[in-house]
């Protein structure tokens, strides 16, 4: 064979050894880069975690553990116990005297709530509780055939809990608020309002779904899971936001009242509905601080406590208390199942936990209150809480808050069965009770207000007993 008939040789010949090399390499390259800096787009978490910074008992836990990691000293109050840590398994010990063991807010109704060691008291409650609730566009049904047209087309805003759509019980809501530090850092950037993130599962199908469950572990670990976010503001929204937004003033029905709140709708993901089973229209309102609905019934009259009881989105009254001790009593009368083999507290939805010695003891309170804990930091007045009455309960404690599974008869039918204890609540069952706050210096409606710690010991003033007035 001659020059012209040699084969053309561009360079050295890669075998397979030298391929699985370089694979190796670029691996053990790329894999800690993308599990420091995942190549996912930023989430609205993300975004707010820039300026502000999230507050509850879970988020306090996970500052102080960064801190520990860093080596930092621990400048987070301790004393707060998590919901995991509350559980009622009968390791919990009974304290000497009652005192707060938790406290919880829910800023958007029967929602997931947000365990904090402490809060303001507010005529409305906990500060931030409740300033939101899901309501359906509902028609009116059924209707004759002579009923007018004008009737016929009427629609309503109804409120929706966990009694109709169990599965709000695993929609996440954070609340985060302005950190000064943050904002310093970050160049013509004030932050000074609070928000709420709130979150709930959601995977697309095909491609995109596979993606976003590829970017849920690469953010949150093997055991994250697709999630769907929206921001909601804490603060209502001024007339010019609510023109540039869109917002609109609408009717919506909380039981028997009816108030005129901030219909938001258009902050709602449309996946939502398809998430928690709406087939209406769905809304989410913000109370109008303006529009709050007064509370009468068992609550104390204006003369009485200085000042109009008021609420917000909350059923009935502005507080629940509910006893640790009580849950712990009912729960070993209940029978188990597969399905049901605790009574977890959060069922009750409610914002003070309290323990105390004996059990149901709270029924007989008419008048307590809460003093800061030994040793508290806190330079704040002892709050006083008129005890109005007892919660009548209905289904929604079948649900279990963790998985939004909804059990077929417990704990209802053994709250009617065993805590039938109310002559005003024939054939219902009662656990808790429902508070009203009391101030010193109701000639100043600016200075209504109070605190609460975890911690906090409980001085019974009055006692008495209860009859439930019914709406």
């Amino acid at each position: 064979m001659d020059s012209s008939e040699s084969p053309l040789r561009t360079g050295p010949a890669i075998d397979a050894t030298g391929i699985f090399l370089l694979s190796v390499t670029i691996l053990v390259f790329l894999v800690p880069l993308c599990i420091y800096f995942p190549p996912i787009p930023p989430s609205h978490r993300d975004a707010l975690l820039e300026t502000h910074t999230p507050i509850g008992v879970k988020a306090e836990a996970e500052r102080r553990r960064r801190r520990r990691s860093k080596g930092k000293k621990d400048d987070v109050a301790a004393g707060s116990t998590n919901a995991n840590g509350m559980a009622l398994n009968g390791q919990a010990k009974p304290a000497a005297a009652a005192t707060v063991r938790s406290l919880w807010i829910y800023p958007i109704k029967s929602c997931k709530g947000i365990e904090i060691s402490q809060s303001r008291v507010l005529p409305t409650g906990l500060e931030h509780d409740r300033i939101y609730a899901f309501a359906q566009l509902r028609s009116p049904f059924p209707v004759g055939v002579d009923t007018p047209e004008k009737e016929k087309s009427a629609h309503r805003w109804e409120f929706i809990t966990q009694r109709q759509f169990p599965m709000l019980a695993t929609v996440q809501v954070e609340l985060f608020i302005p950190d000064a530090v943050k904002a310093r850092g970050r160049l013509g950037e004030v932050a000074s309002e609070p928000f709420l993130l709130v979150r709930f599962p959601w995977q697309e199908p095909g491609f995109r779904g596979a993606m976003s469950w590829v970017a849920a572990k690469l953010r949150g670990g093997l055991s994250a899971v697709p999630e769907k976010q929206f921001v909601l503001p804490v603060a209502f929204p001024s007339r010019s936001e609510i023109e540039k937004r869109g917002y609109e003033f609408e009717e919506v029905t909380v039981w028997r009242d009816t108030v005129m709140a901030l219909n938001m709708e258009k902050e709602l993901p449309w996946e939502l509905k398809q998430y928690l089973g709406v087939s209406n229209r769905l809304g989410i309102f913000h109370i109008d601080p303006a529009r709050l609905r007064n509370v009468y019934r068992c609550a104390p009259t204006k003369q009485e406590a200085g000042y109009q009881p008021i609420t917000g989105f909350q059923d009935t009254y502005p507080l629940h208390l509910l006893n640790l001790s009580s849950v712990r009593d009912f729960d070993a009368k209940i029978p188990k199942d597969e399905n049901f083999q605790v009574l977890d507290f959060r069922r009750f939805r409610a914002n003070i936990v309290v323990e105390g010695d004996t059990p149901y003891d709270e029924e007989s309170w008419k008048k307590i209150r809460i003093s800061p804990k030994p040793g508290s930091t806190k330079r704040h007045e002892p709050a006083t809480f008129h005890v109005s009455c007892r919660t009548v309960r209905c289904k929604m404690p079948n649900v279990d808050q963790d998985t939004g599974f909804r059990h077929a008869v417990e704990p209802d039918r053994s709250l009617r069965r065993l805590r039938e204890v109310d002559e005003g609540a024939k054939l219902k069952g009662c656990l808790g009770m429902q508070m009203t706050p009391l101030f010193d210096k109701t000639d100043r409606p600016h200075d209504l207000e109070s605190w609460v710690e975890v911690g906090g010991e409980i001085e019974v003033l009055e006692t008495g007993s209860h009859f439930y007035i019914t709406q």
